[in-house]
């Protein structure tokens, strides 16, 4: 029987271990951390956690290889962005590697002030950059009842942000969703479980950049 020499043999085990290694998304970008932080939206309220975009979008990266990633849903009911930076602050135990931004809805709800809005988000992404972790800002808009004024103001701060930072953005984060009774529970607010489908593919055509870029640190 044909034996192969030694330093074949060794040649050979290189030649298989760079296939898998590059050519394996899995094995390439393991153990990949994306903190979702955001409030009643992200949380899922009203649906199952396994329902709610985090889960999905998580399902549909492992779906593509990514089989060591893991989702953190950082979704907390009622928050705003005031809080954005010691919630942060405090996932950094989790060493996430990717975040997204998915704050700002119930600041605009509450009228709050724009500039203000801007700069918990600034810091929250500066704190992130700061860490080596990429982030993608998710936007949100008003309804025309608050005025225009204000709505115009409102959905630039995110526009701004993203383009000060350079970061991937989300121009809307209920693209789609927003106003349809049918992807909506009855509250009008927050999306059902097929609003949540619509959400999670938005999310992941954008979040699965991120991924497939190389960490930064």
């Amino acid at each position: 029987m044909f034996k192969l020499m030694p330093e074949r043999k060794s040649g050979l085990l290189f030649l298989v271990l760079f296939f898998i290694c590059f050519s394996t998304p899995a094995l390439l970008y393991a153990e990949t951390t994306v903190l979702m932080l955001g409030d009643s939206l992200t949380e899922g309220t009203g649906v199952e956690k396994t329902k709610a975009y985090p889960y999905l979008v998580e399902q549909k990266l492992k779906a593509q290889g990514f089989l060591a990633i893991k989702v953190i849903n950082a979704g907390v009911s009622g928050s705003t962005t005031a809080s954005a930076l010691s919630r942060l602050t405090w996932y950094l135990r989790d060493r996430p590697d990717i975040l997204l931004l998915a704050l700002g809805a119930n600041d605009g709800l509450r009228g709050l002030p724009t500039l203000q809005i801007k700069h918990n988000l600034a810091e929250t992404i500066e704190l992130a950059l700061s860490k080596g972790i990429r982030v993608v800002l998710a936007g949100m808009k008003m309804p025309p009842n608050y005025g225009e004024d204000y709505t115009l103001k409102y959905e630039k701060v995110f526009l701004e942000l993203a383009k000060e930072y350079g970061i991937l953005f989300i121009p809307f984060l209920l693209e789609g969703v927003a106003g349809d009774p049918k992807l909506n529970l009855p509250d009008g607010i927050h999306p059902n479980e097929r609003g949540h489908q619509i959400i999670s593919e938005l999310v992941y055509k954008t979040l699965v950049k991120v991924v497939n870029a190389p960490p930064s640190r």
